[in-house]
């Protein structure tokens, strides 16, 4: 267009050069030209203006509007992974989870997807996600490649197992999320949680004798299964300074008879369950001495000593549901522990 005009005022400027000294019309005729082509540069970019905002419009935002955080569709397939995410206060960019992650009632709109080690391609990309994060056993592989494929960024957090490896996943997480001052809070609140729960550990290996501590899972139709060393709830018990009283590796079911054996000092038990169980101790260990009543002959069938862990606190390794579940575990212990210890003026008998 641009083109074309210039040439029409060439054309124009050319017969009226015929009239006019050459000097004079050349220079006039360069003045024109000059001014013509800035206007029609003013035109075409204030057309290009004028047609981007009208499409901005009709997308429903305009482009002084447009941020990085606006541009967050998350998928968080982890219930550890998840909790970070709302820890760093970004669950407005959620529109999916996976299975094994919990979110309060005032998300029950964002859709729930399956197990998080067996997901859908088809139905995450539904959803149009601009980012999918999750765990490192995410999966499976060929889900993955599928997402890639279709330019969905997926990224794979490290299990956290320490300190170290959970802040590294909150910077991350961070970033990603555009959430970088709040993930600097948050890793000084763990800090400070994780200094305290160290004292209270502490507290607990100063006793005389640490208290013998057994997991046990809960599932409808099944036995009971014991959670041994490299378990999620033998990490839980570590971190409170007590021992787990199980010393194979990984699950094991074992009858009334083998529990009983153990003599555990304190039962903690988990049900799989899609919903945080809001029952009490007490009512937990009705429960369980009514459906398994030989337990009821162990220190902690006795003393009434069986407690509730939460199953998210199961999943996600170092998360924040088992650093919460072992400082609420370390102060049952030391409380246990005073208990135990007569006063000084309370007379021996």
């Amino acid at each position: 267009m641009l083109y074309q005009t210039a040439s029409a005022i060439s054309m124009i400027a050319l017969k009226g050069i015929a009239k006019l000294s050459y000097d004079h019309g050349l220079n006039r005729l360069n003045n024109r030209l000059k001014s013509h082509a800035q206007k029609s540069l003013s035109c075409i970019v204030a057309t290009a203006l004028f047609s981007s905002t009208i499409i901005f419009s009709a997308m429903g935002f305009t482009p002084n509007a447009v941020s990085a955080e606006q541009d967050i569709r998350l998928v968080s397939a982890g219930a550890g992974v998840t909790e970070l995410v709302l820890a760093l206060d970004a669950g407005d960019s959620l529109v999916a989870i996976d299975s094994t992650s919990y979110i309060p009632e005032n998300l029950n709109h964002i859709t729930k997807l399956g197990y998080h080690r067996m997901l859908s391609a088809e139905g995450i990309i539904a959803l149009s996600p601009t980012l999918v994060i999750g765990s490192d056993v995410m999966g499976p592989e060929t889900t993955l490649k599928v997402l890639k494929q279709a330019n969905i960024q997926v990224i794979q957090l490290p299990a956290t197992t320490d300190e170290s490896q959970l802040m590294s996943n909150v910077d991350t997480l961070g970033q990603l999320l555009n959430r970088q001052d709040n993930a600097a809070k948050l890793k000084q609140d763990l800090h400070l949680q994780l200094q305290s729960l160290q004292a209270k550990k502490q507290q607990v290996h100063n006793a005389s004798t640490p208290p013998k501590i057994l997991f046990m899972l809960l599932q409808e139709g099944r036995g009971a299964r014991v959670g041994g060393k490299g378990t999620a709830a033998d990490i839980i018990i570590e971190l409170s300074g007590a021992i787990n009283i199980a010393e194979f590796d990984g699950y094991k079911t074992l009858s009334q008879e083998g529990i009983l054996s153990l003599q555990p000092d304190i039962i903690l038990l988990s049900r799989r369950s899609d919903k945080p169980d809001g029952k009490t101790n007490e009512q937990i260990t009705q429960e369980l001495l009514q459906e398994m009543p030989l337990i009821a002959h162990t220190p902690a069938g006795k003393n009434g000593h069986i407690q509730n862990l939460a199953a998210q606190a199961l999943l996600g390794g170092l998360g924040l549901s088992a650093i919460n579940a072992a400082d609420t575990l370390a102060t049952t212990l030391i409380t246990h522990s005073q208990q135990s210890v007569p006063s000084v003026n309370t007379p021996l008998k």
